[in-house]
């Protein structure tokens, strides 16, 4: 069974991304680990001598408080979905995310993780600008990414973009596979720019031992790479977009979208980052 890690801080943001989480349990036919992580502030113990211990174990206290009260929340929501049949455990942890992240995907030996694009205390910073491409390549499982408008359709079109590369094709594989459990169909791009060394005859080669999979290669020559993927989603009704980690760039100016004032507007579909070695 596949095991799923949902990092949360309970904010709207993260609610809705559970959403997506839970259905994307039931696609793959996993089991959910909800992650709280918080940090604890630095006391220096020599103005707080007898009250150092006590600070600290009440400060742990409320946490948990609100982990417990926050739980049957999201229980409720599985319900109302009628999802509650899927497994749910959960770890509240001190310290840094992202390094909880890796620590749950160690020792949970996590599949996929799906977390929303921003939320509150402190977790804004960790998606925006420069952190985003950090997080994504961080981690070495793949990674549904939900931005905060992005409400949960039923996932009817998977978008790929690739650059026709050997490890592209084994990401396309673990694709189809979950295009394959939602009925879905995949729409590959590969963006032509002048400084494209990709031939015709690899083109061909991937169209010819795709041909019996729900794929549609499209080849769109353009150099504003980041512009025709956008187009790409909104012309061809794209649900979720797939992307290989090698593209940190176009991760940054998406979820810090002030490019230009179509990506602020149209873009509120997930990404399922995939690394691939």
């Amino acid at each position: 069974m596949k095991k799923i890690l949902f990092p949360t801080d309970f904010s709207e943001v993260a609610t809705n991304a559970f959403v997506h989480a839970l259905e994307f349990a039931k696609i793959v036919q996993g089991e959910l680990v909800l992650l709280h992580t918080f940090e604890l502030p630095i006391y220096d113990n020599q103005f707080f001598p007898e009250n150092y211990a006590v600070i600290y174990d009440s400060l742990e206290l409320s946490q948990f408080d609100m982990f417990k009260d926050e739980i049957p929340k999201l229980r409720a929501i599985a319900e109302e979905r009628h999802l509650d049949k899927i497994k749910m455990t959960h770890r509240l942890m001190d310290g840094d995310l992202l390094f909880n992240i890796k620590r749950s995907i160690k020792e949970d030996k996590i599949d996929f993780v799906i977390m929303g694009t921003s939320g509150a205390t402190g977790w804004d910073a960790f998606f925006v600008g420069t952190n985003t491409g950090a997080v994504i390549s961080g981690i070495e499982v793949p990674m549904l990414c939900v931005p905060a408008e992005a409400k949960f359709k039923k996932i009817e079109t998977i978008g790929f973009t690739t650059r026709f590369r050997p490890k592209d094709k084994k990401a396309l594989k673990m694709v189809l596979e979950i295009a394959k459990k939602t009925k879905a169909k995949v729409k590959c791009l590969y963006v032509k720019t002048n400084e494209s060394d990709v031939s015709k005859d690899t083109i061909a080669s991937w169209e010819e031992e795709f041909m019996q999979e729900p794929i549609e290669f499209f080849v769109i020559s353009c150099n504003e790479v980041k512009e025709t993927i956008l187009d790409f989603i909104m012309y061809k009704d794209i649900d979720i977009l797939t992307m290989l980690t090698y593209k940190r760039g176009f991760f940054e100016g998406i979820f810090n979208p002030s490019l230009t004032k179509k990506i602020a507007v149209n873009f509120d579909i997930p990404i399922l980052a995939i690394h691939i070695d």
